[in-house]
């Protein structure tokens, strides 16, 4: 016979029955999971807030008059990740404008880009 105490995951008290068991009841075991989940959900949620404000905020240093031109290679050199922005407005023309929540980009040829701030372009409002 076993004499090794098996604790609950959840609550640490003391779990009676089968060897394989986990949890000392259901309750336990949706909790447990419940927020291992809710953890999982949060960090990824809070990574992705980091990446975004940290565009935003490279966007506005380099964009202090509302738009100007800068390019791809000095927007990555200052930590810029492309695969992150909350929206983006496409023109009549098919031009997109990434937008990280009001400071925005479109991409120019080569390696160009053209900066810009919503509050500054009405017709990009929407």
């Amino acid at each position: 016979m076993n004499t090794t105490e098996r604790k609950c995951q959840n609550c640490s008290e003391t779990i009676k029955g089968r060897s394989d068991k986990k949890f000392c009841d259901d309750h336990c075991r949706s909790a447990y999971y419940n927020e291992k989940k809710a953890t999982e959900t949060n960090t990824l949620i809070k990574q992705t807030n980091t990446i975004l404000k940290k565009n935003r905020q490279i966007l506005q240093n380099l964009n202090p008059t509302g738009m100007v031109k800068t390019t791809r290679k000095n927007l990555i050199e200052k930590g810029f990740n492309f695969g992150y922005y909350t929206g983006i407005y496409r023109t009549a023309r098919g031009s997109n404008y990434f937008f990280c929540y009001e400071m925005g980009y479109l991409t120019l040829q080569k390696d160009e880009v053209l900066l810009v701030k919503k509050a500054e372009f009405p017709r990009l409002q929407g």
